[in-house]
C-alpha cells in the first residue's frame, strides 16, 4: 500500500499545484475585503438581545457583498443549515401563483418537503407555489429546453443546484452555470436566477454572481465557514431580494436589523478568512481519494485531474455493505467519536435510509472531514471536507485498508 501511495502522490503533485493557485487567488480577494473594512477588533464583538447596531454583524455583511461582488448580503448565525438559508429565501421571493422552475432535475432531497415534491402542509406547494422541473441531458444542462421554456416569461424564480446532492454527476463549474445563465437572459431578462451554492464556495476563482445570477445561497458550516464558523447562513445578491428574504428571515417591517450575533461575529470572520485554504485543503483530500480509489479498480467522479467546482468526491461501491465499511471506517478516524459505528438509518428530510459519518468539531459540519451516501443503487460514497491534507490522507488511507482487507 506504502508503495501505491507514493506513486499516487507523485502522480497527483501537478494537480495540488492548480488548486493551491486557487487557493492564493481567493486568499487574496478575501484579506482585501478585510483591509477596505478595516476589520478590527471592535468588528469581532457580538451583541446579545433584538441585535440592533451589530456593528461587527454588519460590517461582515459587507465584506461578504465585496467578496461575491453582490449588491447585499444577509450573513447570519440564526440560519440552522443550507436548507433552511434556502427554504427562506424561497419563501421570501416566492408568491402564490408564481412558478419555480429547477433545471438540473429535482434539487437535493432534503428540499423535496420544502417545495412539495413530498407533501407537507407547510411546503411552498401548499401555499400555493407551482413548481417545474427541467433532467438534465448527459448530466448536463438541456439549453435547448430551458430557452424554451424560459420564453414563456411565466416563470418567477429558476434555481441552479451547483453541487451534485446525492445525483451521480459531477458539480456545475461555474463556465457552465455562466453558459446557462447568459442562454436564458437571451429570452428571458426579467426571471430571477438563484443558484444553491452549498460546497462550491472558493472551489473557482469566480463565483455565482459573477456571472449573472441573482442570488446565491449558502451554509456557513460547509466551505465559506472555514471549519471555524458553527452555525449559521449566507445569501449575497440583488438588494432587492434580500430584502425580501430578510423579511422572511425576521418579520416585514424589522429586515434585516434585528438580529443578536452573541459571539459569532469572530468565529464568522476567522472562518471567512481560513475559508480558502481550507477549501483548498479538502479538494486536496479529494483528489488523493479519487486517484487512489480508480487504482484500485474503483469508480470515482470527479476524476483526480478534473477541473472541481464543489469539494465532494464520490466513490461508486456498487455494493451496500462496501459504502457501510467505507463510512464506518472514516469515523474511526475522525477526531470525534472515533468509537462510533454509524448505521444506516431514517434521517429526517431523506426518502431513503442515510449511511453518514461526520466525527466532526461542529455537529453536521461538511466541511470537515465526513462520508455519507443514500443506501440505494449504485451505493455512492460522497466523501467531503478535511481541514488538512494529513489529516485527511490518514483517514481515507485506513478506510481503503479496511474494505480491501474485508470480505464481501
Amino acid at each position: 500500500m506504502e508503495k501505491l501511495i507514493d506513486k499516487v502522490e507523485k502522480e497527483i503533485k501537478n494537480q495540488f499545484n492548480i488548486e493551491e493557485e486557487i487557493e492564493y487567488y481567493n486568499s487574496k480577494k478575501v484579506l482585501e475585503a478585510f483591509k477596505k473594512y478595516n476589520i478590527s477588533e471592535a468588528h469581532l464583538k457580538g451583541t446579545t438581545g433584538y441585535g440592533y447596531g451589530d456593528l461587527g454583524r454588519d460590517t461582515i455583511e459587507q465584506v461578504y457583498s465585496d467578496i461575491f461582488k453582490a449588491e447585499d448580503a444577509l450573513v447570519r448565525n440564526q440560519f440552522i443549515s443550507g436548507t433552511h438559508t434556502i427554504s427562506c429565501s424561497l419563501f421570501g421571493i416566492l408568491r402564490p401563483n408564481d412558478i419555480l422552475l429547477s433545471i438540473n432535475g429535482k434539487p437535493y432531497d432534503t428540499l423535496d418537503e420544502v417545495i412539495g415534491i413530498r407533501e407537507n402542509p407547510s411546503s411552498l406547494k401548499a401555499f400555493g407555489v407551482k413548481y417545474e422541473q427541467i433532467e438534465l441531458k448527459d448530466n448536463k444542462f438541456d439549453i435547448e429546453q430551458i430557452k424554451e421554456r424560459a420564453k414563456k416569461h411565466d416563470i418567477k424564480l429558476i434555481i441552479i443546484q451547483r453541487s451534485r446532492g446525492y445525483s451521480y454527476r459531477n458539480a456545475f463549474l461555474i463556465d457552465e452555470i455562466e453558459e446557462v445563465i447568459r442562454n436564458i437572459r437571451e429570452v428571458n431578462k426579467d426571471v430571477y436566477i438563484m443558484v444553491d451554492n452549498c460546497y462550491g464556495e472558493f472551489t473557482e476563482i469566480k463565483e455565482p454572481i459573477e456571472v449573472g445570477a441573482d442570488i446565491a445561497v449558502g451554509s456557513l458550516i460547509k466551505n465559506i465557514g472555514g471549519s471555524i464558523a458553527q452555525t449559521g447562513g449566507y445569501v449575497v445578491g440583488k438588494k432587492e431580494l434580500i430584502d425580501l428574504i430578510s423579511d422572511r428571515y425576521s418579520a416585514p417591517g424589522l429586515g434585516k436589523e434585528g438580529g443578536a450575533s452573541f459571539e459569532h461575529n469572530r468565529k464568522i470572520m476567522q472562518g471567512l478568512f481560513m475559508a480558502p485554504h481550507i477549501v483548498c485543503e479538502a479538494k486536496k483530500i479529494g483528489i488523493f481519494a479519487s486517484k487512489l480509489l480508480e487504482e484500485l479498480g474503483f469508480e470515482t467522479e470527479p476524476k483526480y485531474n478534473a477541473k472541481r467546482s464543489d469539494i465532494v468526491q464520490m466513490i461508486k461501491f456498487g455494493n451496500a455493505e462496501k459504502l457501510i465499511k467505507f463510512c464506518q471506517a472514516i469515523q474511526s478516524f475522525s477526531p470525534i467519536d472515533s468509537h462510533v459505528k454509524p448505521m444506516p438509518w431514517d434521517m429526517p428530510g431523506y426518502e431513503n435510509q442515510i449511511i453518514m459519518a461526520a466525527g466532526a468539531f461542529t455537529s453536521g459540519s461538511s466541511i470537515e472531514l465526513s462520508c455519507d451516501g443514500p443506501l440505494r443503487e449504485p451505493y455512492v460514497a460522497y466523501l467531503q471536507g478535511g481541514i488538512t491534507y494529513a489529516y485527511g490522507k490518514i483517514a481515507v488511507t485506513e478506510a481503503v485498508r479496511t474494505i480491501m482487507d474485508s470480505k464481501f
